[in-house]
């Protein structure tokens, strides 16, 4: 892998790997939490609408040119960034990455696209009304992160959209996608140097100007508030339920890999996880639940989320708890705790085999770090996890009297 930065400040890393398909990534630290005063999901109608038409290419053009060879182009808004990400084969690789430059550099925002994109992001708002557990969670983030940024809800309202201007789209496209703020990411069975070069020359044909510096995102710290335990009356037919606190930090290097490897025995994707095995697979109480660890930058969040009959309700939180419990007493056996460790690192090795999610995490450890972390990095970090220390995370981020819920019964 050869990693980078342009003389205009875009850091850039590219890596061999795959066989006839090709990925690229363009990262922008620009996410729902720099919105500012703007009106409220300001950054992911941008995302939407950077498709809608450039200096070059009209809405029309810009849909067809990757689809007629075969490939994808798709995009997507976090917290902290928004990201523009296509698959091609790997001889038009050159022509995917031009194109995701292109659309971060001189986006039009057409009025009449506009209009027509507003309806679109509308309806996915309204449709959240029908997926009450995507729903439960983003309002749970958003009460813990109560009055800072982070608290900010990514897709806003139909009310805060419908007042988002072509001009306003603009300026905050002007302000937020400099090259300094974003990072671009390549993987593809073509000879790093080569593919390298071709890079550089992309970027020099987008940025012509000098170097600009990289807006440092402004570290907000917050006093995190009192735990709370609401429930919501949505009378559908599944219960829906998330409880969790604050968590380590993307920088919280000493206890971050801790609670990646404790979110991942406590409730991870496998089915053996404490939380499935109990819930699901013993006593079938739920479809699905899982533990799950975010990080940002000042802070994350660890949270258990599950659904379940309005009856199960009651037996699943004492179960969890009492998972919780057997963490927090007892520290694991050294060979339990040596399978967990080869449990998590085997997943991460299936998952990063893909070519596309080799290529996110590039260009987002790029926006984080500057640098991308080895996979000798990363199992050495999880390698040196303790039994005391996975205690300790349970102990710390579960406390009973920290934790928070939030339930939609």
């Amino acid at each position: 892998m050869i990693t980078g930065q342009a003389g205009c400040g875009l850091r850039y890393a590219v890596k061999r790997g795959g066989n006839a398909v090709g990925y690229c990534s363009l990262s922008i630290r620009c996410g729902t939490r720099d919105e500012g005063d703007r009106h409220s999901g300001l950054a992911h109608f941008t995302e939407h609408t950077l498709f809608k038409g450039t200096e070059r290419k009209s809405a029309r053009v810009i849909n067809g040119y990757l689809d007629r060879l075969g490939g994808e182009l798709n995009a997507f808004t976090t917290k902290e960034e928004i990201v523009l990400h296509s698959t091609v084969l790997k001889e038009d690789l050159g022509k995917a990455a031009g194109l995701l430059l292109e659309i971060a550099t001189c986006p039009t925002f057409p009025e009449e696209e506009i209009e027509v994109e507003r309806g679109v992001v509308i309806d996915e708002i309204n449709s959240y009304k029908d997926a009450p557990a995507d729903d439960v969670y983003d309002k749970f983030e958003e009460a813990l992160f109560e009055g800072h940024p982070l608290g900010r809800s990514i897709l806003g309202t139909a009310a805060s959209v419908r007042k988002i201007t072509s001009k306003e789209l603009r300026q905050f496209v002007a302000e937020m996608f400099t090259p300094g703020n974003m990072a671009l990411a390549i993987v593809a069975d073509i000879d790093e140097r080569k593919m390298e070069e071709a890079v550089l020359k992309l970027i020099d044909r987008y940025f012509t100007t000098p170097a600009v510096p990289s807006i440092e995102r402004a570290i907000i710290p917050f006093v995190p508030a009192p735990a709370f335990n609401r429930t919501v009356e949505k009378r559908n037919h599944e219960v829906n339920a998330v409880l969790g606190n604050m968590a380590p930090s993307i920088y919280g290097a000493e206890k971050r890999f801790s609670t990646i490897l404790f979110s991942n025995i406590l409730g991870g994707p496998a089915s053996n996880s404490m939380l499935n095995d109990l819930l699901r697979e013993r006593n079938g109480w739920v479809y699905g639940v899982e533990a799950s660890y975010t990080q940002y930058t000042e802070s994350g969040i660890l949270a258990i989320s599950l659904g379940c009959e309005r009856n199960n309700l009651d037996k699943c939180i004492k179960a969890v708890w009492k998972v919780i419990g057997k963490l927090q007493d007892e520290p694991m056996s050294e060979s339990r705790l040596k399978a967990a460790k080869k449990q998590l690192l085997g997943q991460l090795a299936i998952s990063s085999d893909n070519g596309e999610t080799q290529c996110l995490s590039m260009s987002k450890s790029l926006l984080s770090f500057g640098t991308i972390p080895t996979d000798g990095q990363n199992i050495k970090a999880i390698e040196a996890v303790s039994a005391q220390q996975i205690q300790e995370i349970a102990r710390e981020i579960l406390n009973p009297e920290k934790v928070s819920s939030l339930i939609f019964l």
